[in-house]
């Protein structure tokens, strides 16, 4: 679900290296936390299976014992929607990076060691890839006692890098930017470079989809332009009711992405003038229809309007990560922070209407896109594997 509008014809996409190697296999690490860790993996999978590689993906929730993942996931779950205070208090508690010795997520990843070491085994990988930073804490853990013996490349896929994203038992860690790069390497002397966001191939071309969603949009609001609100894939926000109101009443077509949250997609399909959305598929039409986002977590859907040409303007962000992380995006450049009501409408009407402030985001965020994760991870993969003969 991701929007754009543009004049300008997409860059090339950085590509797909091809070499004349293949067959080498992937694990990726990946969590059931809303979506994006998985359409990172996703994405990964295609890659390499398009370069001749294989590459399968496991749920670090699932390898945890006792039922633990599921446990996890319901509670962040319920707390991001419904206690958004404990959560802000619990990352303070245990990511958010600053000095002094403070709690980390090593020992309850060091319960999933002995499954990931097995199945690493067994599916004769070359290389594990964490997406997610419980599974950066784990195999950190196995690579530092030499308990996995293939390299592990952690792919960072938060603007704002968290303390749990470090371990120094990691071999390298591929990074948004070059913020992110000083910020790894000056905290575990881990090797580091920046590759930007891993991004489906789709969202920087012209989406098919695109033409049938502009006739939606000009049906529902004539001559008013179309704006995301993405709330994630649990349908998670603060106040969004208000903001659809503000948008409605100032000449805008909200619409929601409301994933899963079919309460709130009830809720606010009651507002004359929204259009609110539950599971889309088609989000790179959606996003190259559309003439903003309003985004709240700087997560896998912002960095898909990036891709797709969208302007992107953070407002209201859920607390932790999504705060910090939609303030870390307007510090690059790459998008805007709207405090309050004011600067929310003064933003999207200089980002959605045709000229230069428009145009320069739009070039900002394209730039994140500076590499191909694949192939950093793939060439560790070759490293090691020459080392290992020799």
């Amino acid at each position: 679900m991701r929007p754009s509008s543009s004049p300008a014809r997409p860059p090339r996409r950085p590509a797909t290296p091809r070499t004349v190697r293949g067959g080498r296999r992937l694990l990726v690490v990946s969590a059931s936390m809303g979506a994006g860790h998985d359409t990172v993996a996703a994405e990964l999978v295609r890659r390499a299976r398009e370069h001749g590689d294989d590459a399968r993906v496991v749920d670090v929730l699932a390898l945890l014992p006792y039922g633990l993942g599921t446990a996890l996931r319901h509670f962040y779950r319920g707390s991001v929607r419904h206690f958004p205070w404990a959560y802000a208090a619990l990352y303070r508690l245990f990511l958010r990076p600053g000095a002094g010795r403070r709690p980390g997520g090593t020992p309850l990843a060091r319960l999933a060691g002995g499954r990931l070491r097995e199945l690493a085994e067994r599916s004769g990988s070359d290389v594990v890839v964490p997406v997610f930073h419980l599974g950066a804490q784990l195999t950190g853990h196995l690579r530092a006692r030499g308990l996995l013996s293939v390299p592990s490349a952690v792919l960072v896929i938060d603007f704002a890098v968290h303390r749990q994203w470090f371990h120094p038992g990691n071999d390298c860690c591929l990074c948004l930017t070059e913020d992110a790069v000083r910020e790894v390497r000056g905290s575990t002397g881990t090797a580091a470079e920046a590759c930007g966001p891993v991004v489906a191939p789709e969202f920087f071309a012209d989406a098919p989809g695109a033409d049938g969603w502009r006739e939606l949009f000009d049906l529902l609001g004539p001559g008013r332009p179309a704006v995301v609100l993405s709330a994630g894939a649990w349908g998670v926000g603060s106040r969004l009711d208000a903001t659809v109101r503000l948008l409605t009443g100032n000449g805008f077509l909200p619409v929601v992405l409301c994933g899963d949250n079919e309460r709130l997609r009830r809720d606010l399909s009651d507002t004359p003038g929204v259009l609110a959305l539950g599971w889309v598929t088609d989000m790179p039409g959606l996003l190259h229809a559309a003439r903003a986002l309003v985004d709240n977590a700087a997560g896998q859907t912002a960095v898909q309007a990036l891709a797709a040409g969208l302007p992107v303007v953070g407002h209201r962000p859920i607390p932790g990560h999504g705060a910090d992380g939609v303030r870390r995006m307007a510090a690059l450049g790459v998008s805007e922070v709207a405090e309050d009501d004011a600067a929310l409408l003064g933003a999207l009407r200089r980002l959605t209407a045709t000229g230069p402030a428009r145009q320069g985001r739009i070039a900002a965020g394209r730039a994140l896109f500076t590499g191909d994760a694949l192939t950093r991870i793939l060439a560790l993969a070759d490293d090691h594997s020459r080392r290992a003969r020799r």
